[in-house]
């Protein structure tokens, strides 16, 4: 079973992540995506973060109705800092027979050496990072952290790096829809509309709570 882990702090989720997760689940086969926001993201202390059983409700409220998508609470229930190599590490534990692909976007994997654990990360799991509006033009075969390229071996034809643990990083395309939740915050706060944005269901949830408002 080949099963895509999406991390985030989805602040609010939108339809470039449900995109995204949609091409990534098609492309590689996967048996499902499993969304899994972040509950204290240790890049982004002192930034307005909607509190994470708000934005847990949310994605539920965006997926529902599509089977291969679902959500976990991991991050959420567990204290302290959101660690992804704890998380991927308790996923593997609850499918001990699943293959695991952890998506993210091309900017924040050109990060990942600030992440905890950054280097065993590699170890742990596949990548697919995708492409995003916005982010830096790399050729495929310059995106890994000079910190850690030696120990992976690139394939041109199929454009995939090989770690020396046998795990994968594959970098693809997807459908580029230029918005992000910030500027959906920025808009809520306004009293503009996010219709067309975001899923209804969601929307509705950030109008009857409140959210993002000054």
């Amino acid at each position: 079973m080949n099963i895509g882990v999406y991390g985030g702090t989805f602040n609010p989720i939108h339809f470039g992540h449900l995109r995204t997760a949609e091409e990534v689940y098609q492309k590689f086969k996967l048996s499902k995506v499993i969304f899994v926001p972040s509950s204290q993201p240790p890049h982004k202390t002192g930034e307005d973060i909607s509190d994470p059983l708000h934005r847990l409700k949310m994605i539920t409220l965006a997926i529902t109705g599509n089977d291969h998508f679902s959500v976990s609470d991991l991050e959420v229930l567990r204290p302290g800092k959101s660690y992804t190599i704890d998380t991927l590490r308790e996923l593997k534990k609850q499918n001990l027979e699943a293959n695991f692909y952890f998506i993210l976007g091309l900017d924040t994997f050109l990060e990942i050496n600030s992440w905890h654990l950054w280097q065993e990360l590699f170890a742990e799991t596949n990548f697919i990072v995708t492409s995003r509006p916005g982010s830096p033009k790399r050729a495929a075969s310059k995106i890994l952290p000079a910190e850690i390229a030696g120990r992976f071996k690139w394939s041109a034809q199929d454009k995939v790096f090989t770690h020396d643990s046998g795990r994968k990083v594959f970098y693809i395309n997807v459908t580029s829809l230029d918005i992000s939740s910030s500027a959906i915050r920025k808009m809520t706060a306004e009293g503009q509309s996010i219709r067309y944005l975001l899923p209804r269901r969601a929307i509705e949830y950030i109008l009857e709570n409140k959210l993002y408002r000054k």
